[in-house]
């Protein structure tokens, strides 16, 4: 169980802090929701708080870890398949994971293809949503504001 004021990641949402706990009903049934706002805009996502585990929610990272999440995206290293159709399935899968490390691998390996051969509609905005999900807890994370933490993913990978 989460509390009020609590740093969260809901993933292929990003991250952000609980403002409020609420029950509302919706379709006639009751359900307490967790009232998440978003830091890089004022949307306020209701989660309810049944689902919490089903759905993969979990707290932020802290600051250790950020550095790892860091070394990941300084990493040249990429092993995506050539195949566009697998490529975008595995990053996919990786995504909706919510696994911060396998969020900056993808972010990581878009922004190289990006570099050598270019993306596809689909990879970029593959590419963009990941880097908003990775941009959102950065900023809960180191504090530092969004164009502070996007600066800094792009003068990180190589």
């Amino acid at each position: 169980m989460f509390n009020i004021g609590d740093k969260i990641v809901y993933p292929m949402h990003g991250a952000g802090i609980i403002v409020a706990l609420e029950e509302k009903e919706i379709l006639g049934k009751k359900r307490k929701y967790y009232i998440m706002k978003m830091p890089m805009s004022d949307m306020k996502v209701m989660i309810p708080t049944d689902n919490v585990e089903d759905i993969g929610i979990r707290q932020i990272i802290d600051n250790e870890e950020i550095e790892t999440v860091l070394a990941v995206l300084a990493d040249d290293e990429t092993n995506m398949s050539q195949n566009w159709n697998r490529r975008y399935r595995a990053n996919m899968d990786k995504i909706k994971s919510g696994d911060i490390y396998e969020i900056a691998g993808v972010v990581r390996n878009l922004v190289l293809r990006d570099r050598e051969k270019g993306l596809s509609t689909g990879e970029r905005k593959m590419l963009n949503n990941a880097k908003q999900m990775l941009v959102s807890e950065m900023v809960l994370v180191k504090e530092i504001g969004h164009d502070d933490a996007e600066n800094l993913i792009e003068e990180i990978i190589k």
